[in-house]
């Protein structure tokens, strides 16, 4: 007792959610580390977490670097250092690996999914019985099951999403006497740091943010509209949603890359994709090389010129002493003059010397004076002294744009056309003077106005497959091909053709800052994840989206090297028949409804219609936005894409019947059939255990007999 009264605690424990609860992480969790091999995407994840562990920068078009925090977190847990060469699936892991933990977070994130259905079920105004069915969906679905178990992300996404949709119906459930409190405003403030975890961990979640949105906007719609609140009142909650719904996932999803560049510092297989400025920004590769250089271009600098663009790959100007063909392959001339071409390799024969066409000296003055935007120059190539130029001849590749060359005096009336003027494009950002590394620069012949352009064909056996520089007059004003970096410098000392050969091998030293803004690399992160994109290419196990909806396909994840033990990614087709049935059912029952609504029919009452719409906007709304998207793609997917879309169903088949029943269909005989339909699905479950968990291991003839699809083709044949 306290002060004479008693200290009472009272709680509420909902069993059928301890059951569920209990029961999913016991499906997730139990024999974790089975298999001691690396299972199919694991090998494409495994890299990034080793990469994390020795903080090397990587780009991966697939998604924000959220996903891979979490997995490289999990990894960090067990004590992994990053020392596994992630080269094929079913490699073993060592001895020092510790799986368990490699796997345990998105084995986690698969096992709350199943209690966070249950209560999302509830938030929608159903009841614990329509909950707990959804949970067992969710709970006996076999290919959840094995997509938790490994280090894969589509859990985790699967987790951030349900719990988003839960937190804020939560909220907007929650009392309107609470509407001042703290604690309601708490699980809105959940739902805003969800939905940028659900952005940070796939681009395939901003799909289910957008129409966790659009249900935030209807409901606020309606709250505008509520007379019995007062204007201020009205005011301040539609500030805290755009808040916590708006600024904070923005916000979040920002400080994802944040700490991503912040612990990612170290030079990588990946720098090259980035602009000079970012790569010297990191320890070690470029930073290593342009450590000390003067920051200013001067006449007389001796530099590498980088293209702009990445794309097909990252290359440098460059020249050698071999001439342009005298004719090409289809009868064309040339000027026959030095090639210029765009190597994709470090090489002496990438250093040209900028000189002030009114001097003939190749040095830097002192003090040194810096090449400035509108100055005209002339480039001259350090290893054979020939003069960067360009002239109405079409060029080998492109003959619809100008040659350039090193020019030759053949004396034959061709004369030199070998001045450029310096256009520094982000001028207004950087300097009116040309930068190394952070001024990005169009050189425009001043002969023909054309511009220097890497064009990124590659040129025949002639110009040994380097890429075709040519000058453009005909070009988009904001293409990146026309644009170059300045990205090895020195200054010029000799002016003595060999004493200046044997200088282009000792830079200069001169400390210079150069260090680049946190904002300047996410603005460039970002756009090389949505432009760069990795070669995609065929593989036996990917499939279109049309053949998810009947499980047409499956993925062989992992088998065995000396048994038949194998584990696959492959659906209950009893869950799955009931998924699609519900969402059929669900958009008839809607056309029913609106058809005799107009009639001023009214089969439910508007509370009832009310709860049928909202779950239609969240189930089917999410259904389409997690499929739709996929059939306008143009890349290599995998029946594991379709896994978000398909819990949405799972939570749509359970609430559509008990609406069905309640306010249609008031037969015991749909109880029954819905009791016999959960016992198929756990049969089922139980007959796909063995290619879920990999064990036992199982005979030839019982995998056969597992070749569901095949036998039911058979049967119809006969028919």
């Amino acid at each position: 007792q306290l002060g004479g009264l008693p200290l009472v605690v009272t709680a509420q424990v909902d069993l059928l959610l301890v059951l569920v609860s209990l029961l999913a992480f016991w499906t997730r969790l139990s024999h974790l580390s089975y298999p001691n091999a690396v299972v199919f995407d694991e090998v494409y994840y495994g890299q990034f977490v080793s990469l994390y562990m020795k903080r090397v920068f990587f780009i991966d078009d697939s998604g924000p670097p959220l996903g891979h925090m979490i997995l490289a977190f999990g990894a960090y847990l067990g004590g992994f250092d990053g020392n596994f060469v992630w080269n094929r699936i079913g490699a073993e892991y060592p001895t020092t690996v510790n799986v368990w933990s490699l796997r345990l977070l998105p084995a986690l994130c698969g096992a709350l999914c199943v209690p966070l259905v249950y209560l999302l079920t509830l938030e929608l105004k159903f009841s614990h019985l329509s909950a707990l069915g959804a949970a067992v969906l969710l709970l006996l679905e076999n290919s959840l099951i094995v997509q938790s178990r490994f280090m894969l992300l589509e859990s985790v996404l699967i987790f951030f999403v349900l719990l988003a949709f839960f937190s804020y119906l939560r909220f907007h459930n929650a009392p309107s006497s609470l509407s001042g409190g703290t604690p309601r405003y708490i699980w809105l403030i959940l739902s805003g740091v969800s939905c940028g975890a659900v952005v940070g961990v796939k681009y395939m979640g901003l799909f289910s943010y957008l129409l966790l949105l659009v249900v935030a906007s209807l409901h606020t719609w309606k709250l505008i509209g509520d007379k019995t609140i007062s204007h201020r009142n009205v005011c301040v909650q539609c500030v805290h949603r755009v808040l916590c719904l708006v600024v904070v996932p923005v916000l979040l999803y920002v400080f994802w890359f944040y700490v991503h560049l912040s612990f990612l510092n170290r030079s990588g297989p990946h720098d090259q994709l980035m602009s000079s400025a970012f790569q010297a920004s990191l320890q070690g590769g470029l930073s290593r090389i342009t450590r000390g250089q003067p920051l200013e271009v001067a006449y007389g600098s001796q530099v590498t010129l980088r293209s702009s663009v990445s794309q097909p790959i990252p290359c440098w100007l460059h020249s050698h002493k071999v001439n342009y063909p005298i004719r090409y392959d289809n009868g064309r001339g040339s000027s026959h003059q030095q090639q210029v071409t765009c190597y994709p390799f470090k090489d002496v024969n990438n250093w040209w010397i900028i000189k002030d066409p009114g001097r003939q000296q190749l040095v830097v003055d002192t003090p040194p004076r810096p090449v400035r935007h509108g100055d005209v120059i002339q480039l001259v190539h350090g290893m054979t002294s020939r003069f960067l130029n360009s002239h109405d001849v079409a060029a080998p590749m492109s003959p619809h744009t100008q040659e350039v060359s090193g020019y030759i005096d053949f004396n034959v009336s061709m004369p030199a056309q070998n001045l450029w003027r310096v256009d520094i494009s982000n001028r207004e950002a950087e300097s009116e003077v040309w930068k190394t590394i952070l001024s990005e620069v169009r050189l425009v012949h001043v002969n023909t106005s054309a511009v220097l352009k890497l064009s990124g064909v590659p040129l025949p056996d002639w110009g040994f497959r380097q890429l075709e520089v040519v000058a453009d007059k005909l070009f988009k004003a904001h293409s990146s091909s026309l644009e170059w970096t300045v990205e090895e410098h020195r200054y010029g000392t000799s002016q003595e053709q060999k004493e200046r050969e044997a200088e282009l091998h000792s830079p200069t030293h001169i400390d210079v800052d150069r260090k680049i803004s946190f904002w300047a690399k996410f603005v460039e992160l970002q756009w090389k994840m949505l432009t760069v994109k990795q070669e995609e290419s065929e593989h036996k196990y990917s499939s279109s989206p049309l053949e998810w909806i009947t499980m047409e396909t499956n993925i062989a994840y992992w088998l065995h090297s000396s048994t038949n033990a194998q584990i696959h990614l492959i659906g209950n087709p009893v869950s799955w028949g009931v998924g699609n049935l519900s969402l059929l059912a669900y958009q008839l029952l809607a056309v029913v409804y609106l058809l005799r609504r107009r009639r001023g029919l009214k089969d439910v009452p508007d509370g009832v219609w009310d709860q049928f719409v909202c779950l239609g906007c969240v189930c089917v709304g999410g259904w389409l936005v997690n499929f739709v998207p996929f059939l306008l793609m143009d890349k290599t997917l995998f029946l594991y894409h379709y896994l978000p879309a398909l819990c949405y169903l799972y939570l749509l088949s359970p609430a559509l019947l008990e609406h069905a029943h309640t306010h249609l269909l008031r037969y015991r005989a749909l109880c029954v059939g819905a009791l016999a339909v959960l016992l198929s699905i756990f049969l089922t479950y139980r007959t796909f255990c063995p290619l879920t968990y990999g064990s036992p291991e199982l005979s030839a003839h019982q995998l056969q007999g597992l070749k569901w699809r095949d036998t039911w083709d058979i049967l119809y044949r006969r028919r």
